[in-house]
């Protein structure tokens, strides 16, 4: 099989995690994104170490390796982020992206929080 075939998958796939991680707003489906984009990475890194073994029969197939210290390390990733979100959605309801960038920025729909009340009734009066 020709290295063009995976390089070409890979391509497709991480496009694909890309737009997910632009374009959603909903921070499950952008933690899937990542994933997709993980896995392209680590299809590329498959792909490259069968190129790279089939001129050396001596290899520590070292992109094989890799690989799997990166799945490890994105099953990690995936366990904390959806903690995370799931305290997110517990404290806020939702777990749209934008509705909590707009809450830490300060954009809420509610009174401001910056000063005391007695300090806005004088500014007022």
């Amino acid at each position: 099989m020709h290295l063009a075939y995976p390089a070409v998958l890979s391509a497709l796939l991480f496009s694909t995690g890309l737009y997910g991680v632009l374009a959603r707003r909903n921070a499950i489906l952008v933690l899937m994104s990542v994933e997709l984009m993980l896995n392209a990475v680590n299809l590329n890194l498959v792909a490259f170490d069968v190129w790279l073994s089939k001129a050396a029969r001596d290899t520590l197939h070292s992109g094989q390796a890799l690989t799997l210290f990166t799945i490890a390390i994105a099953a990690a990733e995936i366990g904390i982020g959806l903690a995370i979100v799931l305290a997110v959605y517990r404290n806020r309801g939702t777990s749209d992206i934008d509705r909590l960038r707009d809450t830490a920025e300060g954009h809420e729909d509610g009174p401001p929080t910056d000063g005391t009340a007695d300090e806005k009734a004088e500014a007022t009066a």
